[in-house]
């Protein structure tokens, strides 16, 4: 069973973006490899947080995992910060990362861009990424693009090390999420939807309630044409409207096209709101149920716990490798 790894900055709630893209599919993906979801919570203060909202964040997240199916028998969910194997191995990983190769990271050009003061974690922190996915002897990792660079610097890191010290990383491979409905923006729909969209109503949160979803499905930009057609170059608010509908009710874009055909964009929308909060209402009531549980925080106990178990490991010959630490004398 090959192991995959996977970690969700706690940056604030989910979108239905990231639900499509990431946790729905790490739902399906528990089934058949060794799981380690981890929330990073060290890469999310690369930039400044203020600590009781970030605190919040990562339960919050820990229960939306949960909430939407993660079953901890299945997979290991942990929060970062609780494994100190990851900032040890990532100042490791630092010292065989070259500036010149963190200095092509576009993801730094673009947080850091315009910016007085530009934290130095920012800068290094894909070696601290390398880091949380080599500890767990990971197979495959699941990207998107926006993180296909910072894997294979991982690649890159995994195999200097193994060549300059001892054979100690697992190389692992990258794993685009096949392909699907890319959820775009509800006013821009020519973008993706993203959770650090300035525009409230640009987005649909995984904790939204039942009328805030209608709210925001009936502002979404569409066209004066008035009909419900799948076309992504003129059309692109109405298409973007059938993808989310189509992921979240199971039919087709075909079936949904005849489905509102000769209706208004009225009749559409309100079935691409029923279609979302049918998924979600279930998933928030279980997320309440869990937020400020012991259950909760059981399970998260154990997850740093089996989390650690591997990470020492790995650590222990890493260390070995590169002669950090000292061997003990046994007693003449």
């Amino acid at each position: 069973m090959s192991t995959i790894f996977s970690g969700i900055q706690p940056s604030g709630t989910l979108t239905i973006g990231n639900y499509v893209g990431a946790i729905r599919q790490f739902v399906e993906l528990q089934n058949s490899h060794n799981c380690f979801f981890c929330i990073v919570d060290e890469h999310a203060v690369t930039v400044p947080q203020e600590r009781l909202k970030l605190r919040d964040n990562i339960r919050s997240l820990a229960a939306i995992y949960l909430a939407s199916g993660i079953d901890p028998n299945k997979s290991t969910l942990f929060i970062q910060s609780e494994v100190p194997a990851h900032t040890q191995l990532g100042w490791m990983m630092q010292s065989i990362s070259y500036m010149g190769e963190l200095e092509r990271m576009t993801q730094f050009k673009d947080k850091s861009e315009g910016k007085e003061a530009v934290s130095s974690a920012l800068f290094t922190y894909p070696s601290l990424m390398a880091a949380d996915i080599l500890l767990y002897n990971t197979d495959l990792v699941p990207v998107g693009d926006d993180q296909k660079q910072h894997l294979e610097l991982t690649r890159d890191l995994a195999q200097r090390f193994n060549n300059r010290f001892l054979d100690v990383f697992t190389v692992p491979e990258i794993s685009i999420p096949k392909v699907g409905a890319r959820i775009m923006s509800l006013q821009e729909p020519t973008k993706k939807m993203s959770k650090s969209d300035e525009n409230a109503k640009a987005s649909i949160f995984m904790l939204d309630d039942p009328k805030k979803i209608e709210k925001k499905i009936k502002s979404a930009v569409t066209d004066s044409e008035g009909i419900v057609k799948y076309d992504k170059e003129n059309k692109p608010g109405v298409s973007n409207l059938l993808d989310i509908h189509a992921v979240f009710s199971g039919e087709t874009i075909e079936e949904l096209e005849r489905k509102y055909e000769g209706k208004g964009y009225g009749d559409f929308k309100q079935g691409v709101a029923d279609a979302i909060i049918n998924v979600l209402k279930p998933i928030q009531d279980r997320y309440y149920e869990i937020l400020d549980s012991a259950l909760l925080d059981q399970i998260l106990d154990q997850g740093a716990e089996k989390a650690s178990l591997v990470a020492n490991k790995t650590i222990q010959k890493a260390k070995k490798a590169m002669g950090l630490g000292r061997v003990k004398k046994k007693n003449q």
